[in-house]
């Protein structure tokens, strides 16, 4: 029988994702236990609060955030596990923090590796994006990033094998936002004002509070560039074409209490749009990369109800990736794209893999 093998977490943000992957964690102890792994959580953080484990604390974690976290810096998390003497470390990125970001060199020349739901570290300069990797190989660490696109889709590790394996990309495209899923398949689908549809969305949590940060469509290029790069293609984030769907009246200086009351403006403009299309189509808003065209597009299209993109539902995401060998029919991908649920899975699934490659 084959030792137990520990590693330890520390886990920054515990927001939806970050305390919806502790759970997970918990429930999977008894599981992973068979297979010889433990799962350590020595430390968790929000923006400003830290909470270090000692033998003394309870067994539920909230209630020992809340009573016993202190103000912390990076280095703060660094010197605790060095004290503790604590290896295979893993810090789990489950913010939009651009400050954390920042830290992961630290980090990484620290001990740790990184598994990250945050998209900031690989949609910076190609630049930083180089010289982050290039400090990972000289520190024999490894930074996993599946959740970056597609939440809990093995999208990223798909396009790696292929692309490691020789094969020729010429194109990926799909519906890369749960929330814009959602938006256009009940929009096509209902005679329903796109004002009241998006007020659902919200209410159903599958936007952000401001929704113009979703319908800007800049998560969708941030997907779309990371792609790209996977690619070994160089694009910087201004190289991505981005049609927004917020009217310049309802952008720029508009509050969000004033988009609100004017939503409805939005109305008409979809409307006009969706009733000058053939009758078997519906209204998709899609990423695509051309590697051959070297373009890189987010958009909202007319697509035909019979193709992959336009058979969508609910607030799934799906992924068309056109190759030699997935030239005429493309390989799809497709499932739940967003969610604290699937994200936190992303997360976990990632922290497993880095398991089989520490000691």
């Amino acid at each position: 029988m084959s030792s137990l093998k520990s590693l330890n977490i520390v886990i920054f943000g515990i927001g939806n994702v970050g305390s919806t992957l502790i759970e997970q964690i918990n429930c999977a102890k008894p599981k992973l236990a068979a297979q010889n792994l433990q799962l350590n959580i020595p430390v968790v953080t929000n923006s400003k609060l830290a909470f270090f484990k000692s033998s003394e604390n309870t067994s539920i974690w909230e209630c020992d955030f809340e009573t016993c976290s202190v103000p912390f810096k990076i280095q703060d998390i660094i010197d605790f596990v060095q004290s503790k003497n604590l290896d295979n470390l893993i810090a789990v990125d489950a913010t939009a923090s651009r400050e954390l970001v920042n830290s992961y060199e630290l980090l990484v020349k620290n001990g740790f590796h990184i598994v990250s739901a945050n998209k900031i570290a690989n949609t910076l300069s190609y630049d930083f994006y180089e010289s982050f990797r290039e400090t990972l190989k000289s520190n024999k660490k490894s930074f996993l990033y599946e959740t970056n696109v597609g939440a809990g889709l093995p999208v990223i590790e798909t396009i790696k094998r292929l692309y490691d394996s020789g094969e020729d990309i010429k194109k990926i495209r799909g519906v890369f936002s749960g929330s814009l899923s959602y938006i256009f398949n009940s929009f096509s689908d209902d005679n329903i004002p796109f004002s009241d549809i998006l007020s659902q969305a919200t209410t159903l949590g599958l936007t952000e509070p401001d929704a113009r940060e979703d319908l800007s469509g800049n998560d969708v290029a941030r997907k779309l560039l990371i792609l790209a790069r996977e690619l070994n293609l160089k694009p910087e984030i201004k190289d991505v074409s981005v049609e927004s769907l917020v009217p310049k009246q309802l952008n720029g200086k508009t509050t969000l209490h004033q988009f609100k009351s004017r939503v409805k403006e939005l109305d008409n403009v979809f409307s006009d749009i969706k009733s000058k299309q053939s009758q078997d189509h519906v209204l998709r808003y899609v990423g695509e990369l051309d590697v051959e065209k070297n373009t890189l597009e987010v958009k909202l299209i007319s697509e035909a109800k019979n193709s992959a993109i336009g058979q969508l539902k609910g607030a799934d995401s799906v992924f068309e990736i056109y190759s030699d060998s997935y030239n005429e029919f493309p390989l799809v991908i497709q499932g739940a794209g967003a969610g604290k649920a699937v994200t936190a899975r992303g997360l976990l699934s990632d922290i497993i893999k880095l398991s089989n490659q520490v000691n």
